[in-house]
């Protein structure tokens, strides 16, 4: 990575002097040396060309020793031991801080803005920006066009260009470190672009050294890789003090202080003047010093006075105080004034009325004060105590005297001091006592109190036969006294009702007196005679009249009669009629005819009687009224003719509606059956009068469901109550073993001839789906449905695998398998070991030394196989060939030639031809692959040895 000073306008910055070899940030000029110092590094900026003297050696200074191993950061303290001239002066910029990591600088931090590349790799948009965030601030931010045309003379050339910090977000063109959208005045575009080819063109890239429309711009797709164009911004992490807005300039920066501060660093704070207030309490706060920017002071009063001006104060940037310093006064209470008919006598100690005046009140002669005997102005500006008043004395309150009056005049309220009253009597009433009286400075009343009395009148009597109620308004028989007379019952009053005591003391009206009330003179009546008696004259109230009849007649009415109180006779007049019997009528369903002598149904009177079409008459035909007043002969009916009774049918209900009597002529009756019957026959009958019932008798059948079958691997169980698949049947169901039933487990036969719920069916219990075991197969037999009861499977394994658990499995009736899970393993052969002298390589397909497991057989230098090379287990559990040996060169032969039936054979004088030893030699390569292990049981040897191939005829 590569790292571009910025060039101000005094000076340029030069090259880093000192840099590990190892680092991947190099300085951008060509010249630059590189040291190696322990692993660390130590930058520092000078112009290049100063002269001796402004190197490493002169310019760093340790604090201590020299670092050692355990050292982690670097600190070097600002030199100037050396001054070149002014041009080529070394500068140094700062304090440079060292980070190390495995040894390797991790990052500089230098006081100006920098421009920085990668140098060891190319990174998409994405990963560009994240290496720059890692190491610096952004991807690289363009600010006008003279920095393009700086870093496009300062870079080098790379065939991928660089990224940039523009990117596409929302469809707008936008600078990623600042979310600022780019500007039309700040596009730098090539010719043609941006084209957003195939439309996810969004990341930018900056053409450098580009022949043609160098330093333009052009947008790409984000994950192509480019070069990491990066700035340091020189405004980090905290300049300005904090007090001002870092400005970024090209090779430096300026600060815009914020309100209140000033300076090239805004370290400076404004200054107020001094405040010093008197008598007026004051409490400051300094945030950056006594009486500077932000400084406020809040002020206040004592108790009982009030601040006149501005409650706080606060140092403004412009040096001044944001309100002129306030005063305290005295609190002012309200101007107090003297109560009516009374006087005001004040002290004041801070002003008229103001805080700490007291005032005094009294009153003049006669008067009383209500409320305090003086005020006091508080710290609140409110007086203590209510406003006092001055209260004329008071005397009691005077009334009316009863049926009289009062007129009063107050000259300072009611029936106070100077109040005077005036009685009179109302008319008919005399004034007793006083006629004023005065109220005086004692709070009494001159005089007595006086009253009214009643004018007074003769007595009353009450008159003969009456009586006298009177009322008496103010006492017995004055004025206003009403008395009212009546009569006893039987008598009337002749005069005036009542009477009235007047003012004169007279009664008015004339004496009443009571008379005896008349009635109507009686007559005695045809065919009969008056008999009267009289107690107060003749048909006068209390006169009594008795009446009586000729033989053959009988009175009607009452046998005497009274005159009463009202002037009328008690009861109706008598009269004497003939005698009566009761009336006759006309039989139900018959008739009456019939002819009378002295009036309707009165002696000597006959009546015939006749019946209906259905009735029959039931008693005389004809009766006549004798002179008792009764009929001859019991009553007569007309009788309804009877039907045999009927009865409800079974499991129905019968309804009868009787005109007549009950099952008679004219009696109608309905059928109806219970719920889940059917009625059979007529829905009613008739009794006619012939005495016989239309229609035939009919009956009530149960409603029939459809017949039920058992469903298939079930069973049906039915009970019928009123007939084989009809209302009320009950059918359960259940199924055979392994099966479970599905739907209702019981059905009813309802009232509509339908079933209760849906048909249900019996399903094979489902046991869980097995699994072809790995390197196996199975083949399964499904009666009643994939792996449901009854289901079985056979397993098998591949070649060279052999089946572990059950050959088959069966569903049962519980849904659960027979047996355990079933598994294929492969084939194994005999463990092999490398030969001596001798190495084994081994891979196992399915593990080791098992079915395809092949392995390799290697001999030490000096030591020759002799075998074959490879060995593979097969599945018949043996391997392809027998395990080789290692042999030293030379020796076999020798060994084969000294080897029979597995005992040593000495050879001592033994000659051998040229071609017997060939033929030998012939034999024993041409049958080389063909050794094989010994078997137990061999009689060629013990386990573990090698069958002379020479001479063994099987082979």
């Amino acid at each position: 990575m590569h790292q571009l000073p910025c060039h101000g306008a005094a000076a340029e910055l030069g090259p880093i002097r000192t840099v590990s070899s190892a680092d991947p940030t190099v300085p951008l000029r060509p010249r630059a040396e590189r040291r190696v110092f322990r692993g660390w590094r130590a930058l520092w900026w000078g112009r290049q060309g100063c002269g001796a003297g402004c190197g490493l050696a002169a310019g760093l200074g340790w604090e201590g020793k020299r670092p050692g191993a355990g050292s982690d950061a670097l600190h070097a303290r600002r030199k100037r031991e050396q001054h070149c001239p002014p041009r080529d002066s070394c500068r140094w910029l700062g304090t440079v801080r060292l980070r190390r990591r495995h040894g390797m600088v991790l990052w500089v931090e230098v006081g100006a803005w920098t421009y920085h590349y990668s140098d060891q790799g190319d990174y998409t948009w994405e990963q560009a920006r994240n290496y720059c965030q890692t190491f610096f601030t952004d991807l690289v931010a363009i600010q006008n066009k003279q920095e393009i045309e700086y870093l496009n003379k300062s870079l080098p050339y790379h065939a991928r260009y660089y990224w940039i910090g523009i990117r596409k977000l929302g469809g707008i063109w936008t600078w990623v470190g600042t979310r600022k959208a780019l500007t039309k005045e700040a596009e730098n575009w090539a010719l043609g672009e941006p084209n957003n080819r195939r439309s996810n063109q969004d990341c930018v890239e900056i053409y450098i050294q580009r022949p043609q429309q160098s330093g333009k711009w052009n947008d790409e797709p984000c994950n192509r890789k480019k070069k990491a164009l990066c700035y340091r911004a020189s405004c980090q992490p905290f300049p300005c003090s904090q007090r001002g807005e870092c400005v970024e300039t090209i090779g430096s920066y300026r600060c815009e202080c914020y309100p209140g501060f000033h300076g090239p660093e805004c370290a400076e704070v404004v200054q107020c003047a001094k405040l010093e207030p008197k008598g007026v309490r004051m409490n400051c706060s300094h945030p950056y010093g006594d009486f500077s920017y932000n400084s406020t002071c809040e002020f206040g009063c004592q108790e009982g006075f009030e601040r006149r001006g501005a409650g706080m104060l606060q140092c403004l940037p412009s040096q001044e105080w944001s309100a002129n310093i306030p005063t305290c006064t005295a609190i002012i209470c309200p101007v107090l004034s003297a109560p009516e008919q009374g006087e005001l006598n004040c002290s004041h100690l801070h002003g008229d009325f103001a805080f700490g005046s007291t005032c005094a009140f009294s009153c003049q002669t006669g008067f009383a004060l209500v409320g305090p005997e003086s005020r006091e102005c508080t710290a609140t500006g409110k007086w203590t105590g209510d406003a006092p008043r001055c209260e004329a004395v008071f005397c009691p309150v005077l009334r009316a005297p009863d049926q009289g009056e009062m007129h009063c005049s107050h000259l300072h309220g009611n029936f106070t001091f100077g109040s005077t009253c005036a009685f009179s009597c109302q008319k008919g009433f005399a004034l007793m006592g006083p006629e004023s009286r005065e109220c005086t400075a004692t709070g009494t009343w001159t005089g007595d109190t006086p009253h009214c009395e009643a004018i007074a009148c003769p007595v009353l009597r009450a008159p003969d036969q009456g009586d006298l109620n009177c009322s008496h308004l103010h006492g017995d028989f004055t004025f206003g006294s009403t008395c009212a007379f009546s009569c006893h019952k039987g008598f009337v009053l002749m005069g005036p009702e009542s009477r009235e005591c007047t003012v004169m003391g007279t009664w008015n009206e004339d004496t009443p007196h009571c008379e005896a009330i008349t009635c109507p003179v009686l007559s005695a009546p045809e065919q009969g005679e008056l008999n009267c008696s009289h107690l107060h004259g003749d048909f006068t109230f209390g006169s009594t009249c008795a009446f009586s009849c000729h033989k053959g007649f009988v009175l009607m009415g009452p046998e005497s009669r009274e005159c009463t109180a009202t002037g009328t006779w008690t009861e109706d007049t008598s009269r004497c009629e003939a005698v009566a019997c009761p009336v006759l009528h006309a039989p139900d369903q018959g008739e009456l005819n019939c002819s009378h002598l002295h009036g309707n149904f009165t002696f000597g009177s006959t009546c015939a009687f006749s019946c209906q079409m259905g009735f029959v008459l039931m008693g005389p035909k004809s009766r006549e009224c004798t002179a008792t007043g009764t009929w001859t002969g019991d009553a007569t009916r007309c009788e309804a003719i009877s039907c045999p009774e009927l009865r409800a049918p079974d499991q129905g209900e019968l309804n009868c509606s009787h005109l007549h009597g009950n099952f008679t002529f004219g009696s109608t009756c309905a059928f109806s059956c219970q719920k889940g019957f059917a009625l059979m026959g007529p829905q009613s009958r008739e009794c006619t009068a012939a005495g016989t019932w239309t229609g035939d008798t009919p009956q009530c059948k149960a409603i029939a469901c459809p017949v039920l079958s058992a469903p298939e691997q079930g069973e049906r169980n039915c009970s019928h109550l009123h007939g084989d698949f009809t209302f009320g049947s009950m059918c359960t169901f259940s199924c055979q073993t392994g099966f479970a039933l599905m739907g209702s487990d019981s059905r009813e036969c309802t009232a509509t001839g339908k079933w209760t719920g849906d048909a249900p069916r019996c399903e094979a219990i489902k046991c869980s789906a097995l699994t072809i075991p790995k390197m196996g197969q199975a083949a399964c037999s499904h009666l009643h449905g994939d792996f449901a009861f009854g289901s079985t499977c056979a397993f098998s394994c591949h070649k060279g695998f052999v089946l572990m658990g059950p050959e088959s499995r069966e569903c049962t009736a519980t849904g659960t398998w027979t047996g355990g899970p079933t598994h294929c393993k492969a084939i194994s052969c005999p463990v092999l070991a490398p030969a001596r002298r001798g190495q084994l390589s081994c891979s196992h397909v399915h593990g080791n030394f098992t079915y395809n497991s092949t392995c390799t057989f290697s001999c030490e230098e000096g030591f020759v196989r002799m075998g074959a090379e490879m060995l593979q287990c097969e599945a018949t559990g043996n391997w392809t060939r027998e395990p080789p040996v290692c042999a030293e060169d030379g020796a076999f032969l020798k060994q084969v030639l000294a080897y029979s039936s597995g005992s040593a054979l000495a050879v001592a004088g033994v000659v051998l031809s040229g071609g017997l030893i060939a033929l030998l030699a012939k034999r024993l390569s041409d049958r080389e692959e063909k050794r094989k292990l010994l078997k137990p049981t061999s009689d060629l040897g013990a386990p573990g040895t090698f069958t002379n191939a020479a001479y063994d005829a099987n082979l």
